[in-house]
């Protein structure tokens, strides 16, 4: 078994034959499904590699949006040993701890309220506990420092553009080389539900740049493809770590991406409905926020769509695993529900979906169908986990190879 200062930095691509890449969505309290699929793919790491390995260690990039981005910092920022702050089996417990507090329900007499002329002065929750948490795991960590790279979302309302916070370009652009935990709470900080983040951020060079955050689902709720860009652009860029691979070399990446779930209940909202809906009716529907909604999923799907049509044409499906579920229903398809109901009710959704089948997309209708072999999803991570092993062996035997044939 390795020891844990043998684990202190990853060898790159260029020793190997892929590029590893774990995306993980957007989806506020959901963001425990992704916690039940991570505890299990760190376990299978661990009965290959021992009880040290970490997530971080396999992974060439870790990409996050909103809930995703919070759990791409806990699983990549140093503790004082220089090791993850968070293991995988950590997540699902931090949830269940924080997420009440984070997201607070009305109690008694409070629920009989109704929740709209809240929407409409302000965002629903204030955000406070959540940016105290992030700033207390945090501290003063910034994007260099995570143990492997990074790319988390968000989008920069006040000039309307994608704010991309990736490791990859901070030597080109040192503004982005930003705390953490500002990086999280900006992603995270949906429309309606948390308020906006403004910082300004003092590189390397003294020169101060102002932020002004909203959530990384506005960009992209499944960073899938940002993540592979950003590894595109290195390779267009002659970055050595790359080795020879091609700008469009996707049939080398290894990607494993996993959604939060959705609900695709065809009858939720209507062109009938919606013809006659005006910005608050857009705004707030039944306990749901449609326009939120309808953004995030396009954006969702999209994403998977454009992933499984790259990977298809490479015939390289086999180097794909999207871990999704859009069958959820009631309480278990919102943001915010904090209940000790539903938040146990999603570690059962995520310990479901371990037991699904692997899905592949539809091209044609969109929708998930479950694929021809009779495969579960915690079989293909395990499969998966076995090609990350091998992937990162092979990667030290070389360097130290090549560090032999220098001497």
């Amino acid at each position: 078994m390795e020891k844990d200062s043998e684990r202190a930095k990853n060898k790159p691509p260029a020793y190997g034959k892929m590029v590893t890449i774990l995306s993980m969505d957007g989806g506020g309290v959901r963001g425990i499904i992704v916690g039940v699929i991570l505890t299990r793919l760190e376990s299978y790491l661990q009965e290959l590699d021992g009880e040290g390995a970490r997530l971080a260690d396999y992974f060439d990039v870790m990409a996050g949006t909103s809930t995703g981005g919070l759990v791409t910092a806990m699983l990549t920022a140093p503790n004082e040993l220089g090791r993850p702050l968070f293991t995988g089996k950590d997540i699902v417990p931090f949830y269940m701890e924080h997420a009440p507090k984070i997201f607070p329900q009305p109690q008694g007499w409070f629920n009989l309220l109704p929740k709209l002329p809240k929407l409409l002065s302000g965002p629903k929750y204030d955000g406070k506990y959540l940016h105290e948490l992030l700033r207390k795991l945090l501290g003063d960590k910034r994007l260099h420092q995570t143990l492997t790279n990074v790319v988390i979302p968000t989008f920069d309302i006040k000039k309307l553009q994608p704010a991309i916070f990736s490791s990859y370009q901070i030597l080109s652009d040192p503004a982005l080389d930003a705390k953490l935990s500002d990086i999280c709470i900006g992603t995270s900080a949906a429309p309606t539900f948390l308020p906006s983040h403004h910082f300004v951020n003092e590189d390397r060079n003294g020169k101060e740049t102002e932020f002004d955050l909203i959530d990384g689902a506005i960009t992209a709720n499944n960073p899938t493809l940002v993540a592979m860009t950003a590894v595109s652009k290195q390779i267009v860029n002659n970055n050595p770590d790359m080795g020879k691979m091609k700008p469009l070399g996707f049939d080398r990446f290894l990607v494993i991406s996993i959604g939060t779930g959705s609900s695709k209940q065809e009858e939720k909202y209507n062109s009938r409905k919606a013809s006659g809906w005006g910005i608050i009716s857009w705004l707030y529907d039944n306990g749901s926020t449609p326009i939120l909604d309808c953004y995030s999923e396009s954006s969702r799907d999209m994403v998977h769509y454009h992933s499984s049509v790259v990977f298809q044409a490479l015939d390289s499906q086999d180097k794909y695993l999207r871990i999704d579920d859009d069958t959820l229903e009631g309480d278990a398809s919102s943001l915010d529900i904090s209940t000790k109901a539903n938040l146990e009710n999603l570690v059962k959704i995520g310990e479901k979906m371990l037991k699904n089948r692997v899905v592949h997309m539809n091209l044609e209708t969109g929708k998930y169908e479950p694929v021809p072999d009779d495969i579960t999803n915690e079989q293909q991570l395990e499969r998966f986990a076995k090609m990350l092993s091998e992937e990162r062996k092979l990667r030290r035997l070389r360097s130290e190879t090549l560090k032999l044939d220098s001497n």
